[in-house]
């Protein structure tokens, strides 16, 4: 286990032009009863995906009200991350996986050399997914745990949810995105919902100038004065990668001129990522208008920022989604988002409103075009979108809410001091 180290400094009187005052100041006024205290996150990588992408805003702002923030990865092989993934897979509904003993002792002996490592110092610890989950078995629990859960367990496979539930029982809160995420199984006094959130000043959704993003729509060879489609997502199973190239190519029949971006992060703890990259660029073949933008081509935070603003629809057609961040990011740069009506999409988007949610490639496909086809109402749902993340789905909201849960289980709260 490695402590991440470096991360930005960061002020919440920043965000106060956002936010306004009266909420920047109900912030650190929360963050009184905490001060002091050490709260420890740990997860699975250090970049890459939205709970790195959150850990690396929040932890900063955690440290400006107050609180000793740290943040912990866990360390392992890549067949222990070829385990997690089918984890992540089957907890999202995969029913065709099984769980063999050989990947539950894996799972265990991963979890259990990196529990020597994890610091006895927190006076809280917050777990997020499966990875780690099984950290709270070994060792001496001297502190309150909870277990922050980023993916959808509406319908898991039971298989692998019976042996995760063993350990998520230990936890003193269990944090989920959505209502309908939490198991009946867990006590629901010990069930807290709260959805993720964006920093509006990270580099991935900053304002940028109109010369910047025309310097690095060039730099990739993408023409500013034709459509622009994007989907950003990993490379899995779930985000619905080839429904998206087939949505794009029934559009160029009716508008030859459009280009698609898919746009990914190949992540540290994703080895299956490769495989679908691989087949994505299959399904592309030689069609120069389909651009496929990783980190693996220079493309961070600031491209994928530039791509979202450039973008004229942006497109999720996840078949599960936790909670899409990047769904969240594009509502934030004012663009109207198509996405298909499952997890947390059907959440963020107001069906008609800030977007449109849809069922299939043939609504997805009709949809994009009238879009495409009325950009003055497209710019109507991007103003609501941004307004929407505003009020919801902000880092300063996402802090708030965390001082909510954390503050009773504080050892002072707890113990009356």
């Amino acid at each position: 286990m490695i402590r991440v180290k470096g991360l930005p400094k960061k002020s919440l009187s920043q965000y106060s032009d956002i936010t306004g005052e009266d909420a920047i100041s109900r912030i650190r006024e929360k963050g009184e009863s905490l001060s002091g205290e050490v709260i420890g996150h740990v997860n699975s990588t250090p970049s890459g995906g939205g709970v790195a992408e959150i850990l690396t805003n929040l932890v900063p702002l955690m440290k400006d009200v107050g609180i000793r923030a740290e943040w912990w990865v866990i360390e392992g092989s890549d067949e222990f991350f070829n385990i997690t993934k089918a984890f992540h897979n089957a907890l999202q509904g995969n029913k065709a996986l099984r769980l063999t003993e050989d990947m539950k002792s894996i799972y265990l002996k991963v979890n259990k050399e990196n529990s020597k490592d994890l610091p006895d110092y927190f006076d809280q610890v917050v777990i997020h997914d499966p990875q780690p989950a099984a950290l709270i078995g070994f060792g001496k629990k001297s502190q309150p745990w909870l277990w922050r859960c980023h993916v959808d367990l509406s319908d898991p496979n039971i298989e692998f949810w019976r042996f995760l539930s063993n350990f998520v029982v230990k936890y003193d809160r269990y944090v989920f995105h959505l209502p309908e995420y939490v198991r009946k199984e867990l006590d629901p006094l010990k069930t807290v919902i709260m959805p993720p959130s964006i920093d509006p000043l990270s580099e991935k959704n900053i304002e940028l100038s109109e010369r910047e993003i025309e310097k690095t729509l060039g730099r990739f060879d993408i023409d500013p004065e034709r459509p622009i489609l994007t989907q950003v997502s990993r490379f899995d199973p779930w985000k619905g990668i080839f429904d998206v190239i087939e949505v794009y190519r029934r559009i160029k029949r009716k508008l030859p001129g459009v280009q698609l971006l898919l746009v990914g992060v190949m992540a540290g703890d994703d080895p299956e990522g490769w495989v679908y990259f691989e087949r994505a660029l299959r399904k592309i073949g030689e069609d120069y208008n389909v651009k496929v933008l990783t980190n693996l081509v220079g493309v961070h935070a600031r491209e994928v920022n530039t791509f979202q603003r450039a973008s004229d629809v942006i497109l999720q057609m996840s078949t599960r989604e936790g909670f899409g961040l990047s769904v969240t990011e594009a509502m934030w740069k004012k663009k109207p988002v198509v996405g298909r009506r499952v997890g947390g999409i059907k959440f963020q988007v107001i069906d008609g409103k800030t977007g449109f949610l849809v069922d299939d490639v043939d609504d997805a496909v009709e949809k994009t075009l009238y879009l495409l086809r009325h950009p003055g109402v497209a710019k109507g749902m991007g103003e609501l979108a941004q307004n929407r993340v505003r009020s919801n789905f902000l880092i300063t909201t996402h802090l708030e809410r965390y001082l909510d849960v954390l503050t009773p289980l504080s050892g002072r709260d707890r113990h009356g001091g």
